[in-house]
């Protein structure tokens, strides 16, 4: 069972995560993914994974189930369980909040969310409030073993075999940057980058994947985004391509708070093209209840669109969604379907927590096809 004690959650750092390069500060999240009932691979960015090292940890391992709810505190290669009654039903910034007034103010947390808590498949795990081990529901398999969130905080440093050799090699990335076209635009735009040039060749995903081209993906796109709402570029650790987005929204019917980041170019597919959405505002928003929720914003901006689609087509009715007219393009009813899902609001809500998939099963009337 994947949210029986029995599954297993691995929680793994490479070899050279904890080194200064670019790229290389990443977490390997494994168990028998909720979703698929298979391996449940995910991997991660930010700052946990080089901190995990510097707590003195290659990796943990994690088995059973804690009779009430806890996080894993490790420091400087000290580790202990901790009282986490106080952190349930609060959003992920919170949380952070909170155990870093308890542990270390620069102590790193990853952590399962409210989305995991209220049962939703594909919860994920989230740090810095914005990195996530997403896609196949590590944060359902988490919060199944009542472990909320795993912190860690450490000063070693990672043994390099020749680090004059590695501090050359360092100096080589700013430099080539700008000469390379990919990473010149990454670091401009981010993931972002490739939304109007998907478009171009006919790859960008648009209303459920039915077309192949959006005919309003320029108020979507990452040049947009670092025009009007960027607010800075954030990276992970030691990488000097910053390619990460912060963005900002102070007026208007949907604000966005920076801490929680910015849509990547999958969000802005996601809950922008797929669902014919072309304001950046409202996918921004969409990108922040993902974050502070810890749930995949793959999955569930494709399960919102693949409901779009059942509902354009009659397969469900007014009366199944709870009233919202989920018509493509519709982001106030975009915006509520993913409230619904995340909080397990009522029997819609409830339903496109379990993905597509399961919700074509459930609603019958051709939605498999």
């Amino acid at each position: 069972d994947p949210v029986g004690p029995e599954n297993v959650l691995t929680l793994m750092a490479g070899v050279t995560t904890g080194a200064a390069i670019s790229g290389q500060s990443r977490l390997n999240a494994n168990a028998k993914s909720p979703i698929s009932g298979g391996i449940g691979d995910s991997q991660s960015g930010g700052f946990f994974p080089a901190e995990l090292k510097f707590a003195g940890f290659d990796g943990i391992v994690i088995k059973g189930r804690s009779a009430k709810p806890v996080y894993l505190a490790i420091v400087d290669g000290n580790y202990e369980l901790r009282d986490a009654a106080h952190l349930m039903g609060k959003l992920t910034g919170e949380v952070d909040d909170i155990i870093h007034k308890e542990v270390d103010p620069k102590a790193e947390i990853l952590q399962h969310g409210i989305g995991a808590e209220n049962g939703v498949l594909f919860s994920s795990l989230c740090s810095m409030s914005n990195r996530h081990n997403g896609r196949t529901g590590m944060g359902l398999v988490m919060a199944s073993k009542n472990l909320k969130a795993v912190v860690v905080r450490g000063k070693q440093k990672v043994n390099v075999a020749n680090q004059k050799a590695l501090t050359e090699l360092n100096r080589i990335g700013p430099k080539a940057i700008p000469e390379n076209g990919d990473m010149d635009g990454l670091a401009k735009h981010g993931t972002a980058v490739v939304v109007l040039f998907n478009n171009t060749i006919g790859t960008l995903p648009t209303r459920n994947y039915n077309e192949g081209q959006f005919e309003s993906c320029e108020p979507i796109s990452g040049e947009k985004m670092s025009e009007t709402i960027l607010k800075e570029r954030d990276t992970c650790y030691a990488c000097v391509v910053k390619c990460k987005r912060v963005v900002e929204i102070k007026d208007g019917p949907y604000k966005v708070d920076p801490r929680y980041g910015g849509p990547e170019y999958e969000t802005l597919g996601t809950f922008g093209s797929y669902c014919g959405i072309d304001n950046l505002a409202a996918v921004s928003l969409a990108n922040q209840i993902c974050n502070e929720y810890a749930v995949d914003s793959i999955a569930a901006g494709a399960t919102i669109a693949f409901a779009m689609e059942c509902y354009e087509k009659g397969i469900i009715t007014k009366e199944q969604t709870a009233g919202l007219d989920l018509k493509f393009g519709n982001h106030e009813a975009m915006i509520q379907a993913l409230y619904m899902m995340v909080k397990g609001d009522g029997e819609f809500g409830k339903t496109l927590g379990m993905g597509s998939q399961r919700a074509a099963e459930k609603w019958g009337n051709g939605a498999d096809e």
